[in-house]
């Protein structure tokens, strides 16, 4: 009974059981974990943003590289190249011989 008197009497206790004091943690605990805006939820958002704006920006590097091969391709010399190097499209006389190196 005395250590049931001495925690009573302890600044430590009197300090939470203060309503304020145990209403602003009930209030930092739910804005901080079970709220449907919380933190937790505001961090893995802000993740999954970064991810997107990397995944945006590699994604406009693909179209300007696809935008440069394009233009290439509108002259009838370069398409020619471009199919005989990409898909070996060959002409109705020709003959293709593929070698391959090893390194």
């Amino acid at each position: 009974m005395k250590f049931l008197k001495v925690i009573k009497n302890s600044k430590i206790f009197k300090f939470f059981s203060n309503v304020y004091v145990l209403i602003s943690t009930f209030f930092l605990i739910w804005i901080l974990f079970l709220d449907s805006n919380s933190v937790l939820v505001n961090i893995r958002l802000k993740s999954e943003i970064n991810h997107l704006e990397n995944q945006i920006s590699q994604l406009k590097k693909e179209i300007d590289k696809d935008k440069k091969l394009i233009s290439n391709l509108k002259n009838l010399d370069s398409l020619e190249r471009f199919g005989r190097e990409k898909h070996f499209m060959k002409k109705q006389n020709e003959e293709i011989f593929i070698i391959e190196i090893d390194n």
